[in-house]
C-alpha cells in the first residue's frame, strides 16, 4: 500500500509536525517535489508531497499560492523551517485550513532529501509488493485453469484475489458466477453489454465499481468483475491475466466439446450402417459406458439454436448426438423422460421416439423416431412415438358408424363428466396418451401442474372401469379418441 501522509509524519526521525489537514492525512503519496515555484502547476501530475522552504512567499502571498497548490491536486504541502522563515507564515496555515490542505512543518535538522528517501523507499516497496501480487495470483489463476477447476474455478479464483464478484457471460447468459448470489447482477448488466463490442468498459453499479473485458473466444463471452473501490495496478493485472487464461481454458473445452459431438456423430452413423457391435466397442474404447440395451431411439427437429441447447443440456446425462439437421438420443431407463423434459424447457422442438430396440435394430427404430418426428413437427406436437404413429393408419380399416359408435359408448362417461363442468378429462386423456404417457411433457402442453394431470387420469380410469396401464386400454382410447 502507498506510503500516505499520515504514514509518513509517523516517522520520527523526520520530526514533521501536523499544522493543517488532520482528517485529510490518509492521502497517498505519489512522489516528492520540492520547489521554490509560486506557481508551479504546471510541473504537477497530482498527488505530490511539495516541499519548499518559502523564499518567495509571505503573508500576503501566501493564501493564493495554497490555492494554487489545490487546483493542481497536490496531496500536501511540506514547509520548511528555519531558512527562510522561522514559523510557517500564518496566512499560509488559515488558508490551508479552509481548503483542506495538509500542511507538515519540516524542522531545520531534517533535509528535504531524506523525506525524498522516505517515499521513494515505501514506492519501491509498494511496487515489489504490486509484483509479487501479481506473481502469485498469475500462478494460482494458471494452475486452476490447466487443472480439475477449469473456467468455473477461474471465475472463484478471481473473485478471492480481489475482493469482489464475477461473472463469466456468455453474450447476456450468466455461465458461471461466483459467489452464486453475484448472478443477481446479470440482468443489470444488459445495457452495457450491448455496448460494448470488445475490449474493456468500466462503469459504476450499486456503488461498486464493474469492469467488464471481452475474452478472446470463438463466442461472444464477457467477463464482469465487481469490487467496492476501484481496481488497483494489481487488480488490473490479475483480471487481465484471468481474461488471458479464461480464453485459452474456454478454446480448449469448445475444442474438446466438438470433438466428442463429431465422435458421437460417427457411432449414430455406424449403428445406422449396421456397425453394433464396432459402435459398442468404440464408446468403450473411449471410456464411455454403453447404455445397457435395448435402446429407446428418438430424433428431434428443430431450430439450429434449439438443438444446440438440446445437446448442452443432456451432455453428460444421456447419449445425444448431432446427426444432420437433427438431434439423436438412444439410452435405455428413463431416457424418454430426460430427453422430453429438456425438450419442453428449450421450447421450438418436435421428437419422435421408438423401440425399445437391440444394437442391432438401432437403424430400423431410428427410420421409425424420424418419422414420428417429421409427424410432431407437422401436428405442432413436442413428442410423437412410432407405434402411435404407425397405428394412425388402421383407422381407415375401420368402418366409421362403428368407430363413432364404439367411441361413443366408450368414451360416454368422460364426456357427461365434463358437460357437467367438474374437470376436462378428455382433452387430458388425449394429451397424455399423445405423448406417450409422460406426465411432465403432457402437463406442460396443458398447462396443469403434473399432480392435477395425475388426479384427472386417475379420474377418468375409475369412470372407464379401465387400467389405463394396460398396452391394449390405451390402444382402444386411442382409437376412440381420434373418431
Amino acid at each position: 500500500m502507498a506510503l500516505t501522509l499520515a504514514g509518513l509524519a509517523a516517522e520520527r526521525p523526520l520530526g514533521l509536525r501536523v499544522l493543517t489537514g488532520d482528517d485529510f492525512l490518509d492521502r497517498p503519496i505519489g512522489w516528492v517535489h520540492p520547489t521554490e515555484l509560486t506557481d508551479p502547476q504546471a510541473f504537477l501530475e497530482g498527488g505530490e508531497l511539495l516541499l519548499t522552504t518559502g523564499l518567495a512567499l509571505d503573508e500576503q502571498t501566501s493564501p493564493a499560492y495554497v490555492r494554487r497548490l489545490v487546483e493542481a491536486g497536490v496531496a500536501g504541502l511540506g514547509f520548511g523551517v528555519g531558512l527562510s522563515h522561522d514559523e510557517v507564515p500564518r496566512s499560509l496555515v488559515a488558508t490551508a485550513a479552509e481548503v483542506g490542505l495538509p500542511v507538515l512543518e519540516v524542522p531545520r535538522k531534517t533535509p528535504f532529501i531524506a523525506i525524498t528517501r522516505a517515499v521513494s523507499r515505501a514506492v519501491a516497496a509498494d511496487e515489489y509488493a504490486t509484483t509479487v501480487r501479481i506473481g502469485r495470483a498469475q500462478q494460482e489463476l494458471t494452475r486452476t485453469a490447466v487443472g480439475k477447476g477449469g473456467p468455473a474455478g477461474v471465475v472463484r479464483k478471481l473473485a478471492k484475489l480481489v475482493d469482489g464478484w464475477v461473472l463469466l457471460l456468455e453474450r447476456t447468459t450468466v455461465t458461471e458466477a461466483a459467489p452464486a448470489s453475484a448472478r443477481a447482477y446479470g440482468s443489470s448488466l444488459h445495457e452495457e453489454l450491448e455496448r460494448l463490442r470488445t475490449g474493456t468498459r468500466v462503469f459504476a453499479l450499486d456503488g461498486q465499481e464493474v469492469v467488464l473485458q471481452t475474452l478472446d473466444t470463438g463466442t461472444r463471452r464477457v467477463l464482469a468483475v465487481g469490487t467496492e473501490a476501484s481496481l488497483d495496478t494489481a487488480g488490473r493485472h490479475i483480471v487481465n491475466t484471468a481474461v488471458s487464461v479464461l480464453s485459452l481454458a474456454l478454446e480448449q473445452d469448445r475444442a474438446q466439446a466438438a470433438a466428442r459431438q463429431a465422435l458421437r456423430t460417427g457411432l449414430v452413423e455406424l449403428l445406422a450402417g449396421g456397425q453394433a457391435e464396432l459402435a459398442v466397442r468404440v464408446l468403450t474404447v473411449t471410456g464411455a459406458e454403453p447404455p445397457e440395451p435395448p435402446w429407446s431411439v428418438l430424433v428431434f427437429l428443430g431450430a439450429p439454436a434449439a438443438r444446440r441447447k438440446l445437446l448442452d443440456a443432456l451432455d453428460g446425462d444421456v447419449f445425444a448426438a448431432r446427426s444432420g439437421s437433427s438431434v439423436v438420443v438412444f439410452g435405455s431407463g428413463t431416457v424418454v423422460d430426460t430427453a422430453a423434459e429438456a425438450a419442453v424447457r428449450i421450447g421450438g422442438l418436435h421428437g419422435g421416439v421408438a423401440g425399445p430396440v437391440s444394437p442391432g435394430d438401432f437403424a430400423a427404430g431410428l427410420e421409425q423416431a424420424e418419422l414420428a418426428a417429421r409427424a410432431a413437427e407437422a401436428e405442432g406436437k413436442i413428442l410423437v412415438s412410432a407405434a402411435e404413429h404407425t397405428g394412425r393408419g388402421l383407422l381407415s380399416l375401420i368402418d366409421p358408424t362403428v368407430a363413432q359408435a364404439f367411441a361413443h359408448g366408450l368414451l360416454a362417461p368422460l364426456r357427461r363428466h365434463d358437460e357437467a363442468g367438474r374437470g376436462d378429462l378428455v382433452e387430458s386423456l388425449r394429451c397424455w396418451l399423445e405423448h406417450h404417457g409422460h406426465w411432465d411433457v403432457a402437463a406442460a402442453r396443458l398447462g396443469v401442474h403434473r399432480h392435477t394431470l395425475r388426479n384427472r387420469i386417475r379420474k377418468a380410469g375409475e369412470l372407464l372401469g379401465r387400467d389405463l396401464d394396460s398396452p391394449g386400454v390405451r390402444a382402444e382410447l386411442w382409437v376412440a379418441l381420434q373418431t
